[in-house]
């Protein structure tokens, strides 16, 4: 007797502490964390941008006073507290080289519920020939829609690869190219950091090589400005891109460097200066 009374004692402990667990989570904001990629040379301080947000609305609203951490190989390497627009900045140092994955987490608030958020920290000497590619020329067309509008904007997770793209990349990159990604937004106000998370999941979905991620403002002058300030920080070893529109293309003539454009001639006009490739697996014997 003693022994049931003891049993449903504790299984009434159990319920209060379960429900008082409940109670708590519902009284509390989701979350959503977003991280933007990171270029730096070996040996130099690494600084992630990262955001907390109330997840689910429309327009991001920034969460302020929430206690972030930084995880590289599993470690907590630094922490940092959201200001009012939920943004902070997270400065560690690194002895990894290469791309690596970090991961920024809240975890537990009294407001909050836990959240985590996932980015790239690109490590390269900047001797590495790096090579940029436009997003939107990894992207299938056949679907029918406009190819220079690329990733930005609302992403399907079915949206494919063009065929060999994957593939291609990865030779190009397993033994010589460090690669730059280069995404567009799509209007003024979009939001960077979440295009930044929505190309790192779709070419990791579609298995290409880790590269270090930039999201440009629109406008026919960011991408040129953006090869520009990498010069300027010292990167002055991009060699060519692979693209496919205008705007990506002629930046990048326009500064001598090569470009390969993925495109069917047929299909509309030929970029002057510009070698041309119909397929993915044409273009290894144009660079």
């Amino acid at each position: 007797m003693i022994a049931v009374v003891r049993n449903a004692c504790f299984c009434c402990l159990v319920l209060l502490v379960c429900s008082s667990s409940l109670l708590e989570a519902e009284d509390k904001t989701p979350g959503a964390l977003l991280v933007k990629d990171t270029l730096v040379t070996p040996g130099q301080p690494v600084t992630v941008e990262a955001r907390l947000s109330a997840k689910g609305l429309v327009s991001p609203m920034g969460l302020g006073g929430e206690l972030l951490e930084l995880i590289e190989d599993g470690k907590a390497v630094a922490t940092g507290m959201t200001g009012g627009d939920g943004r902070t900045l997270l400065t560690y140092r690194t002895k990894a080289q290469g791309v690596i994955p970090v991961e920024v987490r809240l975890g537990n608030s009294p407001r909050i519920l836990p959240a985590e958020g996932r980015a790239n920290v690109a490590v390269w000497e900047r001797r590495n020939p790096m090579i940029a590619i436009e997003v939107a020329a990894l992207m299938d067309t056949r679907e029918g829609r406009n190819p220079e509008s690329g990733i930005a904007g609302s992403l399907e997770a079915e949206r494919k690869p063009m065929p060999d793209a994957a593939d291609e990349l990865v030779k190009l990159t397993q033994y010589y190219y460090r690669v730059i990604y280069v995404a567009v937004l799509p209007s003024s106000d979009a939001d960077e950091l979440h295009v930044n998370a929505e190309v790192r999941t779709w070419l990791k979905a579609h298995h290409f090589p880790p590269g270090h991620i930039v999201v440009l403002p629109p406008g026919g002058s960011s991408w040129g400005a953006k090869i520009d300030s990498l010069h300027a920080a010292g990167w002055k070893n991009l060699k060519t891109g692979i693209g496919r529109s205008k705007a990506f293309a002629e930046p990048l003539i326009q500064r001598r460097l090569d470009v390969v454009v993925i495109s069917d001639p047929a299909a509309g006009e030929v970029i002057r200066k510009a070698k041309a490739a119909k397929v993915w697996k044409e273009v290894r014997k144009h660079l």
